[in-house]
């Protein structure tokens, strides 16, 4: 990932601070940007901060009694700095969230159809990307009239990419699209986030526990602990740290597992207007 020229930058997230109820901060100055076209992964553990990174881009903090207290999110040009989930997809993000959070009463195909409904680009082009959500997933085209619940839970998270897919996002972001499927399907759908990326050129936030998957389809990376960045860069350069290695891929020289700021310095550059 090259530096970022103003016109290639798509998200900028500059020195967040979000806090809960009025007192319970859960980011602490968070930074990172997206370049249009990239596929970036933003990697954790459980509590590191990474959902609310998303629900603050996505505009669905307000809901849980959150907002941004400190510093700005600008998406393609545009100030979304606490505003609503619903302006937040008509500039083009647009999240799947952890859990899938299907429409289980509706069928397969009436869930991929739902996702077009903010689109007015006409019939055309919503047919178009209808059929090709079905050449990206052709699992679903074999059950497209299953009730969404009756689903497995890797047939519910292609219905709900698929379902983003159909707002035709500028960027698409995925929280933990990986979480409670087996590995074959992990490796499935994220070749198909691959291939998304490459030949439609939507741009892809992937927030991951799964860092060896993650660092293997991104371009450029970021690990949050506790609500702050604490390393950043090329997918490939942190592939090769030790400590991402031990941290977050299991791979470990000895000793007890450790929280990856008790042994790497990692001080964030600030970027301030």
């Amino acid at each position: 990932m090259t530096a970022a020229t103003p016109k290639d930058l798509l998200l900028e997230v500059n020195n967040i601070e979000v806090v809960y109820s009025d007192i319970i901060q859960v980011l602490r100055g968070v930074s990172l940007s997206v370049t249009q076209g990239d596929i970036v992964a933003l990697l954790g553990t459980n509590g590191a901060g990474k959902t609310t990174t998303l629900r603050a881009i996505s505009g669905l903090l307000k809901p849980e009694n959150g907002f941004i207290r400190e510093g700005f999110i600008k998406f393609n040009g545009h100030d979304i700095t606490n505003v609503l989930g619903t302006q937040v997809v008509n500039l083009g993000a647009v999240l799947v969230p952890e859990g899938r959070r299907i429409f289980k009463h509706l069928t397969v195909d009436e869930n991929i159809r739902v996702g077009s409904v903010t689109r007015t680009d006409g019939a055309a082009n919503i047919r178009k990307d209808h059929d090709r959500m079905y050449a990206y997933f052709p699992r679903l085209s074999k059950i497209t009239n299953r009730l969404a619940g009756y689903c497995s839970g890797g047939e519910q998270q292609m219905i709900a990419i698929a379902r983003a897919l159909m707002a035709a996002p500028k960027m698409l972001m995925l929280d933990e699209p990986s979480l409670g499927l087996a590995p074959l399907l992990v490796r499935e759908i994220f070749e198909n986030i691959q291939k998304i990326n490459q030949d439609t050129g939507t741009t892809i936030l992937v927030v991951e526990q799964n860092a060896r998957t993650a660092l293997a389809v991104s371009s450029y990376a970021y690990i949050m602990e506790s609500g702050k960045i604490v390393l950043e860069g090329p997918s490939r350069k942190l592939q090769d740290n030790p400590d991402v290695k031990e941290f977050y891929m299991g791979v470990t020289q000895g000793g007890g597992r450790k929280s990856f700021k008790e042994v790497k310095s990692y001080k964030r550059r600030k970027r301030w207007m």
